[in-house]
């Protein structure tokens, strides 16, 4: 399907306007190279980072920091899933997943979570990003993967950060 390139602001998380992109479907998450901001007045050195995406506004959202808590997810939904089986593991189950290639096996758990499934990851995961893969294994064996829908990546942070505008 083909989505036409709709220009709009970059935003940094704090929510100052710093450049326009040309459309959002040239980013992704984690992405540091090709925003086309540079260097940023009354900006420390560390490098920009998207660190989001608002759909609704058309605003490319950028952090410093390789370690941006809005890149940092403890959970994701996933629907899509193809089991190599032919059906679901019995749930919930303790498991590893990868969310990107060549990424080392991170421990998580996966449950049932109304029309897909919910996983939740021991430690905190960098960039996942809705649209990607995510594949499961138990050892050595692949149990399937599916599409990432939805991610929690630092919805504490969203949250302040929206009430600060809003009241701010």
């Amino acid at each position: 399907q083909y989505l036409p390139a709709r220009p709009g602001s970059i935003e940094t998380d704090a929510g100052v306007v710093i450049g326009e992109h040309q459309g959002l479907m040239y980013y992704t998450l984690g992405q540091r190279q090709g925003i086309g901001i540079g260097g940023q007045k009354d900006a420390n050195e560390s490098p920009w980072y998207v660190v989001g995406k608002d759909m609704a506004r058309q605003v490319l959202i950028i952090g410093q920091g390789h370690d941006h808590p809005l890149l940092q997810s403890r959970a994701l939904y996933a629907s899509m899933i193809d089991w190599v089986a032919g059906e679901a593991p019995q749930l919930p189950l303790s498991c590893t997943a990868k969310t990107r290639y060549r990424q080392a096996d991170q421990a998580c758990t996966i449950t049932a979570s109304g029309s897909g499934y919910r996983v939740t990851f021991d430690e905190l995961q960098r960039a996942v990003t809705p649209g990607q893969s995510v594949v499961f294994y138990l050892d050595e064996v692949c149990l399937g993967g599916g599409v990432i829908r939805i991610m929690d990546a630092g919805q504490h942070v969203a949250v302040e950060t929206q009430n600060a505008r809003m009241h701010g």
